[in-house]
């Protein structure tokens, strides 16, 4: 009896352990307002798990951003994407809190670091790393104000914390943070893959969706299906908070085999440079053709992603002829609200009636061989391990554009693409770039890099390339005043800038042939210049804007303005 108790004991013990795993309750709110996300932990993103919450800040900048405990800012980054204007706090429990988006830092810090903007005459600053007795904070002081700089899609917090050794981020909820959320996660479609050469799916040797039906309170059914080899499956699923419109990432994924668990995955915590592993944990090919992700419930060979728990047979279903299964995959959000599908299998050998189309090219991909393929003067070059797999290239040159198989195709290295630009002269050469014909409408300009009568440019997306002309200065119009203007009320100068080809690539701006810093919103195309920067010498003033896109073509601007 006297064992028995102490098994017990050390159960609760264990258990009790694991629960509390994250401290509790140390991390307060960041902001003083509600939190209603946006964006949740690890959810799927453009190329990688998404690294934090996304909170709202009520469609408006300026709030006040707090520290969320005790500690120092060991970090400040200011960027034009990314984060941008970004505060990084180390606290003394072993992690670091990270917010990001913002507006403006508080007094103290904001001048510090405008001081190294003016300094260096630059917006961005790099990393700026402190010491713990440069800036200090305590729990509930203020570190900044809520804002929509960096790659941000529209005002909001984005907030993270992470382990402060392995700088691993770690899911945020898993700390006591409280979020709303009372939903059962909606499974959108399903599809079946087929994996070994004799696998079939419906006689299908290709992957497809299959049919499923709600039935209700979170339980989903979908059609039998009949297969025999080696197969698994994918769903479209995303989980809402309360009272919220948009759709956000699950928790964790199962997959079940006959009641057995084949597949677990989860986001409580993984690492930033693990994260590009998200392209071999969805369905990569269908996204990028139709814009759904799959999550897939096996894990691809390659995958190196540590999210994965105690998976058989990496989630691949062995189906038997004369077996019958009944396969559920199992969706939850942090919560633990459930939604699932049940899908009936019954083992069955049979011909495929549509099978996939084998690759054949003259241009074989052994992904640990290092490869080089010329054509009409445009070279690729891939470095070994670009691709997740052997493969077939296609490769083709037509009316000058490159055709380097398909964007629907993931890989893990950058290559290089070069042009023989031999053809043009030295004028058409400073005007050309390459871009990337993704959307042939909108093309994309890629960094070029220009040698002589070579240009190359380095890139992890595989599709159609070409040279383009970019002949067009950027654009220049004034707002809010004209010409020898009076601004004497005015807190601001902007500017609104554009260009139709390469890209803007940099600005300066001076008054008075003094440098200022001209803020750039590039989803508005504004440049702001805020006039508590610098005091003005007397009344007249005069100010000047140079522009440059990426080809080097410039437009400049001069103004009269007056202010005390």
């Amino acid at each position: 009896m006297k064992h028995l108790f102490t098994f017990f004991f050390l159960l609760i013990n264990l258990l009790s352990f694991s629960q509390k795993k994250y401290p509790q309750d140390y991390f307060r709110n960041p902001l003083d307002i509600p939190i209603f996300l946006s964006g949740s932990f690890g959810e799927l993103r453009s190329n990688h798990f998404h690294a934090g919450l996304d909170i709202k800040t009520q469609g408006k900048e300026g709030l006040n951003v707090f520290a969320v405990a005790d500690g120092y800012v060991s970090r400040i980054k200011v960027q034009q994407f990314g984060y941008g204007k970004t505060i990084y706090i180390t606290h003394p429990n072993g992690y670091t809190s990270v917010y990001g988006h913002l507006s403006k830092f508080n007094d103290e810090i904001e001048k510090y670091v405008k001081n190294i903007q003016y300094k260096k005459e630059n917006y961005e600053t790099g990393n700026l790393f402190f010491k713990e007795d440069k800036f200090p904070v305590k729990k509930g002081e203020i570190i900044a104000f809520s804002g929509d700089t960096g790659g941000s899609g529209g005002p909001h917090l984005h907030f993270e914390l992470r382990d402060a050794k392995t700088e691993k981020v770690i899911n945020p909820l898993l700390f006591g943070i409280k979020v709303a959320d009372s939903r059962k996660p909606t499974i959108q479609s399903l599809k079946a893959y087929p994996l070994s050469a004799d696998a079939r799916i419906n006689q299908q040797k290709k992957s497809f969706q299959i049919p499923i039906k709600n039935l209700g309170n979170g339980k989903y059914m979908a059609d039998r299906i009949t297969a025999s080899g080696t197969i698994s499956f994918g769903v479209s699923v995303f989980d809402r908070f309360n009272g919220m419109p948009n759709k956000n990432g699950i928790y964790s994924l199962a997959m079940f085999l006959n009641g057995k668990r084949f597949y677990y995955h989860d986001v409580e915590t993984f690492s930033f440079s693990e994260s590009k592993f998200l392209n071999l944990h969805i369905d990569y090919e269908h996204y990028k053709k139709y814009k759904r992700r799959y999550q897939k419930t096996f894990k691809e060979t390659a995958n190196k992603l540590t999210t994965y728990e105690k998976l058989i047979n990496n989630g691949k279903v062995n189906v038997q002829k004369g077996m019958n299964y009944t396969v559920e995959i199992v969706a939850k959000d942090f919560e633990g609200n459930t939604s699932s599908i049940k899908i009936p299998v019954a083992g069955k050998e049979s011909n495929a009636i549509f099978t996939a189309q084998k690759d054949t090219t003259n241009f074989k991909i052994e992904k640990k061989k290092f490869h080089k393929f010329t054509k009409d003067g445009i070279t690729v070059a891939f470095p070994k391990n670009t691709f997740y797999k052997d493969l077939y290239l296609d490769f083709n040159v037509v009316n000058d554009i490159a055709k380097i198989h398909s964007p629907t195709v993931p890989l893990d290295k950058s290559f290089t693409l070069t042009f023989n630009v031999s053809k043009y002269s030295e004028e058409e050469k400073e005007q050309l770039y390459i871009a990337n014909l993704e959307y042939p409408k909108y093309p994309r300009y890629y960094y070029t890099r220009k040698k002589d009568s070579t240009f190359y440019t380095t890139t992890k997306t595989l599709g159609n390339y070409t040279l383009k002309f970019d002949k067009q200065k950027p654009k220049i119009r004034l707002l809010y005043f004209k010409n020898n203007q009076s601004l004497e009320s005015s807190k601001t100068l902007k500017a609104r800038i554009s260009d139709v080809g390469s890209g803007i690539k940099s600005w300066r701006a001076t008054i008075d042939n003094e440098w200022i810093l001209m803020q750039y919103n590039h989803k508005k195309g504004i440049l702001t210049y805020n006039f508590n920067d610098k005091k003005l010498v007397g009344n007249k003033h005069i100010f000047k804007l140079v522009v440059s896109d990426n080809v080097g073509n410039t437009n400049t601007i001069s103004a009269t303005f007056f202010k005390k």
